[in-house]
């Protein structure tokens, strides 16, 4: 039984290792709820909205306790009542499983 891109642990990567390529792009994203590609082309990307600034907050910081213990860090962009959440692997130059690992763990924050 082969592991799901969504499991695991972030492992360390070098420049152009690891590379999703774009079908394995899509099909993971077809099974991650919300997430879209990024404009880049090399990112996924998804809003959140919430009620108020202490729930963004709050959200905002699980996400850093989530990128610190997989050592993999999205870029934030935080409102009132949103945060936009991107992933890439700036490292790879690229998406990797690690991009979806820790997608895939922020979703399962709103569940």
């Amino acid at each position: 039984m082969t592991q799901s891109i969504f499991e695991g642990k972030c492992e360390p990567c070098s420049k152009g290792e690891g590379l999703l390529d774009s079908e394995q792009v899509t099909d993971a994203l077809k099974e991650l709820e919300g997430w879209n590609p990024g404009e880049d082309g090399h990112s996924i990307v998804r809003e959140f909205s919430f009620e108020n600034f202490y729930r963004t907050m709050a959200f905002v910081n699980a996400v850093a306790w989530i990128a610190n213990t997989q050592d993999h860090h999205p870029d934030l962009e935080v409102g009132y009542g949103n945060c936009t959440v991107t992933f890439t692997t700036h490292k790879a130059g690229g998406l990797t499983k690690n991009d979806f690992i820790c997608a895939a763990a922020v979703n399962r924050l709103m569940t």
